[in-house]
């Protein structure tokens, strides 16, 4: 079984896999494992999330792909956008911007911030 007819079969409902083997050791593990996110969205948006990373994000190509407009491309895209969890990859703020929002916020004095910029 691949996993579009394990998506087919499961008609986009949430599953758990409950047993992984390793084919070229044949080790099995048992337990219960969330398929990835892309695993569980259905073909049809897995084959579209493929070719919008195979197009390096272009918009355009995507129209010219799958032969519809650009608002199509940009609603489908948001629709599988709310499927997925997103990492937050913004770095925490650090260094003196950070200590002087965080003393305009109230959140420290101006001694700790003064201690705070001068050791760093």
């Amino acid at each position: 079984m691949d996993w579009q007819d394990l998506t087919d079969l499961t008609q986009g409902r949430p599953f758990v896999v409950e047993r992984v083997r390793l084919a070229d050791s044949g080790v099995a593990v048992e337990g219960q494992f969330e398929p990835p996110q892309l695993a569980q969205l259905g073909v049809d948006d897995q084959v579209f999330v493929a070719a919008f990373i195979r197009s390096h994000g272009s918009i355009k190509e995507m129209e010219r792909i799958f032969g519809v407009s650009y608002p199509t491309i940009k609603s489908r895209l948001k629709r599988i956008a709310e499927h997925l969890d997103f990492v937050d990859t913004t770095p925490p703020p650090t260094g003196a911007a950070h200590v002087i929002d965080r003393l305009q916020r109230g959140e420290i004095s101006a001694q700790e911030a003064l201690a705070e910029l001068e050791g760093s």
